[in-house]
């Protein structure tokens, strides 16, 4: 997977591998990271309660994780490309609550430099 951070203007590679595949690692730079804090919209709240009572995806809670999921990878890519990689492996997700109605998500993985 190539992502590519349109304000630092580079491409890396990311992968959830401890490597790139047919690629050397020449440089370790080190753990890279990126997060966010996301509430709960009081909106997405009835929308999800009603689907509760009917089931089916709750796409309001969907479309939510993916945008927290999108904003946390871009802030990694951007530490990444500050510290000179062009890869990032290793990238894994996690959550955490921090009160009732928001979470932090947060992305990480290791930046190097791959030939």
């Amino acid at each position: 997977m190539t992502g590519r951070s349109p304000a630092a203007g580079g491409a890396l590679i990311l992968t959830t591998l401890e490597g790139v595949p047919g690629r050397t690692i020449v440089q370790h730079l080190g753990l890279v990271q990126g997060s966010t804090v996301r509430a709960k919209h009081i909106g997405r709240d009835i929308a999800a309660g009603f689907k509760n009572l009917v089931g089916g995806e709750l796409k309001g809670y969907t479309e939510l994780l993916q945008e927290a999921r999108q904003e946390a990878t871009q802030r990694m890519m951007q530490e990444a490309l500050q510290k000179g990689a062009n890869a990032v492996v290793n990238i894994r997700f996690g959550t955490s609550s921090l009160t009732q109605g928001a979470a932090e998500l947060f992305a990480y993985g290791t930046a190097v430099r791959v030939e």
